[in-house]
């Protein structure tokens, strides 16, 4: 059995928290599934509240932050490698692993183990396909061996798009399969009433913008990384190097970004239940309870699924 404890929800939902604090109390070592926060330097604007991973004087061993230089490029395949490989750090201590973060698609990516997420996009193709036309992209489906469709998604064009390309490059190239441990996960969401969840995104991020978010902004563009680069890293990136641009004022720049972390925490949700659509069992928690009620039940339902 490889047991996996995954904590995850929206921004600004009190994750990170509650995996600290369920670590402590099993003796767990945390992964980190967050798409940003694998970047040195970019501190405040991703949100890594560092000061959480440590616990009534004790320091909770955490992986996958700060792993990356800013400006570097991170996906979800180096996600997974880097995954699998903490994974089994953790358990060759015969240590428990909490895996926590908002990054749904990375979170779904060892859920699914999908072996073909390392087949590189083929943009000339894509441009060659009928995106939306759902009938004729499954008719060029057929088209291909079916043992190189036979696990292909229907359901959208999206997924159609994928499922041709991915045939494509298996008809053209050799492909090795990549073996790892299949999970046995235990999944917590935390939620909770939408006006609370503003409550607490407005209050986090007036704390990042006191925190030093704008100088941390300043402080890497005077490193040398580019506007347009910067801007690929996130919302709050992206405005306040506008700001520093003089493209907004303050307080255009407080207001847009508050409005599109709310925005970007509904996106977060919606993939969340577009997981369990695909069968990822979540037991969710009301993010507004006190956060030993969270923790406690937490560890009931761990120990109901794991015995430990």
């Amino acid at each position: 059995m490889n047991p996996l404890l995954i904590i995850l929800g929206p921004t600004a939902s009190g994750k990170t928290r509650l995996a600290v604090a369920v670590a402590a109390a099993i003796d767990a070592e945390i992964i980190s599934a967050d798409s940003r926060q694998v970047f040195r330097g970019m501190d405040i604007g991703t949100g890594k509240d560092l000061k959480e991973y440590t616990l009534n004087g004790v320091a909770v061993p955490h992986h996958l932050i700060n792993i990356r230089g800013a400006g570097e490029q991170y996906n979800v395949n180096a996600f997974k490698d880097d995954f699998y490989q903490a994974y089994a750090s953790i358990r060759g201590q015969q240590k428990p692993a909490v895996l926590c973060g908002g990054t749904g698609m990375y979170i779904h990516s060892i859920l699914q183990n999908h072996q073909y997420t390392a087949i590189p996009v083929n943009t000339e193709l894509r441009d060659q396909l009928p995106g939306h036309d759902l009938s004729e992209l499954r008719r060029i489906l057929t088209t291909y061996p079916p043992e190189l469709t036979a696990q292909a998604d229907l359901s959208s064009a999206k997924r159609l798009v994928r499922a041709i390309e991915i045939a494509d490059f298996l008809q053209k190239n050799d492909f090795t399969e990549e073996l790892h441990p299949r999970i046995d996960p235990l999944v917590i969401g935390l939620t909770g009433e939408v006006e609370s969840r503003r409550e607490r995104i407005l209050k986090r991020l007036n704390e990042r913008f006191d925190e030093g978010l704008i100088q941390e902004v300043e402080r890497l563009l005077q490193q040398g990384i580019p506007a347009e680069v910067l801007t690929f890293y996130g919302m709050e990136y992206k405005f306040v190097t506008a700001y520093l641009q003089n493209e907004l004022s303050l307080a255009d720049l407080k207001e847009k970004l508050y409005i599109a972390i709310r925005q970007f925490a509904k996106r977060q949700m919606t993939f969340f239940r577009k997981m369990e659509k695909d069968g990822v069992m979540i037991n969710w928690l009301d993010s507004d309870l006190p956060a030993e009620v969270l923790k406690e039940s937490v560890l009931k339902l761990y120990m109901q699924k794991y015995g430990q």
